[in-house]
């Protein structure tokens, strides 16, 4: 009964040494930030997409451009989407050199179609944020609770130095609060990594959807009088 109360979980992180604590404290708080930002990139993603769907059935079923463009710059809304705000962009810049005189109708197109890039790359910008921090935990974790685990084996042969026979009472407490460590580790990182390579899928498939849509949109304008 006494050796299941030693190798206890609660009791290994809290009789560990100060640097297996400290990996320890590291990984659990690193943990927290990811399953953070994973559920932030989840809703994120998710209303993309349904944003992005939605403009697109809205789009193709309504011809009238401006009144598209009026809607997508109404301020009584705040659920515009990236994909609308892409339209918006592109459109502004479309009549304001329409407007222009002494500009052709490729320069025109030209100036068109830069507006709705640099505005689909702050999209995009704003849709991969975290993601690089995803990254960073699911391949770095592993090696910081490695780190935790051969420090505490360490300290756990080193106690058996002053020790004339080693048993497996002796040893067992020591290795299972260094492996403590490393199952931290990969708890930080598993999830980390599925979801990084989650929605790194999801935002590599809304990209070519966005540029789908500049591509398909130039072509529309290009058509108008």
């Amino acid at each position: 009964m006494e050796l299941i109360q030693d190798l206890s979980f609660m009791h290994l992180v809290t009789n560990a040494s100060l640097l297996v604590q400290l990996v320890m404290g590291l990984l659990l708080l690193v943990s927290l930030m990811s399953w953070w930002y994973i559920f932030l990139k989840m809703f994120a993603v998710r209303s993309a997409v349904k944003q992005a769907r939605e403009f697109e059935d809205a789009f193709w079923g309504n011809p009238n451009l401006n009144a598209l463009y009026q809607q997508a710059n109404s301020q009584a809304r705040t659920d515009v989407g990236a994909l609308e705000r892409i339209f918006a962009a592109g459109f502004a810049e479309f009549v304001k050199l329409k407007k222009t005189h002494g500009v052709d109708g490729a320069a025109v197109m030209d100036g068109t179609r830069r507006a709705m890039r640099a505005k689909y790359q702050r999209e995009m910008d704003h849709l991969e944020s975290h993601l690089s921090f995803l990254a960073t935990v699911g391949s770095v974790s592993p090696y910081v609770g490695l780190l935790g685990t051969v420090w505490g084996i360490m300290n756990a042969f080193r106690g058996l130095s002053n020790v004339g026979q080693a048993t497996l009472a002796q040893v067992a407490p020591g290795i299972a609060e260094a492996l403590v460590a490393t199952a931290m580790g990969l708890f930080a990182a598993i999830p980390a990594v599925v979801a990084y390579n989650r929605y790194a899928h999801d935002i590599t498939r809304l990209s070519s959807r966005f540029e789908s849509f500049i591509e398909e949109f130039s072509n529309v304008l290009q058509r108008q009088p």
